[in-house]
């Protein structure tokens, strides 16, 4: 999986080192923000986040969870906390490896694309205690993305979208927010585009790998509520060539407001089945 991690926000090695890919024309410390600015940000073991929505549950991209090891403990606030269980939205499923082969050695991804459009790549984590002193995140509650201003923030690979960033990492860096506008959201996704000066907001970004399941976020009354959950994005040309990052990609975004019954019937014990998909 890892060849193709440019596709997925995600890798599996575990790095340290400054996330969110920058405009290549600003000062990146203005894109730096204390871990205070959003202490409800989960680190998953080695990369990759999640959100806390309610003080015992968080909320993540499924393809964020260790493929060989049952997930035992997540990071929030700087402390470790216990996973009692996860729950895996029964809708998801992983990339076949002879999928990712076959892109390898063609250099052509759209099967991916078309694969992962299918998926719902989200899943819950249940904490054995809930979280003190951290305020869970509130969902954003209506389906009128599209030309909203969104908050992203993340702590993994980083670059400018003049040169994109490395595939190969380091992904899991300082931690960074930026701004992008939602073109689409339809159905299980909600999607933006890079956009290069003069065109891009101040601050305009886009997630990096190892941001994946990091929070997109709309404000809302006054609160920053979640829009999204970052997944994977889609590059123009050779995927074995081309740079991550670059401006004019589109980066697709887990939807929270298609999965909220789910997501409370998780929360409150209900039959999934009760919520839709």
């Amino acid at each position: 999986m890892r060849r193709f991690a440019w596709l997925l926000l995600l890798l599996t090695v575990p790095l340290a080192a400054g996330a969110v890919v920058i405009r290549h024309d600003v000062d990146d410390a203005k894109y730096r923000v204390p871990a205070s600015a959003f202490p409800a940000l989960v680190d998953m073991p080695g990369e990759g986040h999640g959100v806390l929505i309610a003080p015992r549950w968080v909320v993540t991209a499924a393809h964020t969870l260790p493929a060989h090891f049952p997930l035992g403990q997540v990071v929030i606030d700087g402390r470790p906390r216990e996973v009692a269980r996860v729950v895996v939205h029964p809708g998801y499923r992983t990339l076949p490896q002879a999928l990712v082969d076959q892109a390898m050695a063609s250099g052509e991804a759209m099967l991916i694309v078309a694969f992962l459009a299918t998926s719902d790549d989200i899943a819950l984590i249940e904490l054995r205690q809930p979280v003190a002193g951290v305020a869970p995140v509130a969902l954003y509650p209506r389906g009128d993305e599209p030309g909203r201003t969104i908050a992203i923030v993340g702590m993994g690979a980083t670059g400018t979208g003049a040169t994109g960033h490395d595939p190969a990492g380091p992904n899991r860096t300082e931690l960074r927010r930026a701004f992008n506008i939602v073109t689409s959201a339809y159905g299980r996704w909600l999607c933006y585009v890079f956009d290069e000066p003069p065109a891009a907001l101040p601050l305009e970004g886009m997630l990096g790998n190892g941001d994946s399941g990091g929070p997109l976020l709309i404000e809302d009354g006054g609160q920053w509520r979640l829009a999204g959950l970052g997944s994977w994005k889609v590059m123009a040309g050779d995927v074995r060539t081309a740079r991550p990052g670059r401006y004019g990609q589109t980066a697709c975004n887990v939807r929270a407001s298609h999965y909220a019954d789910w997501i409370q019937a998780v929360i409150s014990g209900r039959p999934p089945a009760q919520a839709g998909s």
